[in-house]
């Protein structure tokens, strides 16, 4: 699945209007939190694509593989 860009930037839009709402030291963690949360899980949201080549024997095999980003 694609990375979706708009689905982190509501979330981030998000954490700004939270950490908005409170000052100092507050606000920064509200914001460093709800920030780490949205990255996080934009970057799970992800599939990776990858070549799976191994050489030796008795012979080589070849392929191709799909898995999430943990």
């Amino acid at each position: 699945m694609p990375l979706v860009v708009s689905s982190l930037e509501a979330q981030i839009k998000a954490a700004f209007r939270a950490a908005g709402n409170a000052n100092g030291p507050e606000a920064e963690d509200i914001l460093a939190a709800q920030l780490a949360i949205a990255i996080d899980t934009f970057v799970k949201s992800g599939t990776v694509n990858t070549a799976v080549v191994t050489a030796g024997s008795p012979s080589a095999q070849a392929g191709t593989g799909v898995g999430a980003v943990v």
